[in-house]
């Protein structure tokens, strides 16, 4: 895993999509440039937000969530990887957001919030060279007879080839995401762009934001740099022995890891026998029984 320096990152990577999502004028920009249609965000959003209705289920965390002026929830996620199972991931995400938006024994499912559920991602899911994918319950047998149920789920492409049929601030957007550079700022005549540009140039020149950043990733960097694998392998499970100490599952790891689901399972695997306390030189001593951690 190679993480980028903090200045170098675009808006499409996850760590500095939320903390520049966690400014209110600067994720109703970006809301009312994916839908285009202006967006009155109320209150500061929410960034790695976590759900979970009950111990035994899954726990799920969206990069963004919000409410506007007519207490419509937006729920919002960048995701980098095709992980093969985001339109069902989706519909998961959907059923324990609605779960949250209820009373415990409320019975009114009338005072269920709109909501709306954006992904943006840099490929395109359905194949069909779509910017954008708007998804809302309608009959098969009377096209024109909608559900109305207030949920809409939205799927950004990024790479999309329908240009005519969007605005030229929602095309220099989708550029902006995967470049996010000056040059690009300076070359839209979008203020919501140049707003969001703002932003970002405050988080890059922040003290605060660089220690948040290098905190999380720079021994990850830092060891691959140097060529030694062990070290990043080392590291890794040294992150994952962390999170299980947390009684976090796999999937949840893999997840906020970024890492795929298979070698972090091999890694719990292996940690089972030290639970709880999981000690990292010890599991890693398991996988590799012969290796001198002479690079630590």
């Amino acid at each position: 895993m190679v993480k980028t320096k903090l200045e170098k990152l675009n808006l499409l990577d996850r760590f500095l999509f939320d903390e520049a999502m966690e400014d209110r004028e600067t994720y109703q920009a970006v809301v009312s440039i994916l839908l285009e249609n202006e967006v009155e965000i109320l209150e500061k959003p929410q960034t790695e937000k976590e759900f979970r209705i009950s111990p035994e289920l899954r726990q799920v965390r969206l990069d963004v969530v919000a409410m506007d002026a007519q207490k419509k929830i937006y729920y919002t996620e960048m995701q980098k990887r095709d992980t093969k199972n985001l339109i069902r991931r989706s519909r998961y995400y959907q059923a324990l957001l609605d779960s949250s938006l209820l009373e415990t024994g409320s019975k009114e499912f009338n005072l269920l919030n709109d909501s709306c559920f954006i992904l943006v991602a840099p490929f395109d899911l359905f194949g069909r060279g779509l910017y954008r994918y708007t998804f809302e319950e309608v009959c098969r047998e009377c096209p024109d007879l909608r559900l109305d149920d207030g949920a809409v789920r939205v799927f950004i492409n990024t790479k999309g080839t329908n240009r005519e049929a969007f605005s030229q601030e929602f095309l220099d957007f989708m550029e902006y995401i995967s470049n996010t550079t000056d040059e690009k700022a300076e070359h839209t005549e979008s203020k919501k762009i140049r707003r969001i540009h703002e932003k970002i140039c405050q988080i890059r020149k922040s003290e605060k934001a660089g220690v948040k950043y290098m905190q999380r990733w720079e021994e990850l960097a830092y060891a691959k740099e140097d060529g030694k694998e062990e070290g990043v392998r080392y590291l890794l499970i040294r992150q994952v022995c962390k999170k299980l100490a947390k009684q976090k599952t796999p999937e949840k790891i893999a997840e906020e890891l970024e890492e795929d689901i298979a070698e972090i399972l091999s890694i719990c695997k292996a940690a089972e026998e030290f639970a709880p306390e999981y000690d990292s030189d010890k599991v890693f001593g398991k996988i590799f029984p012969i290796r001198e951690m002479d690079w630590i």
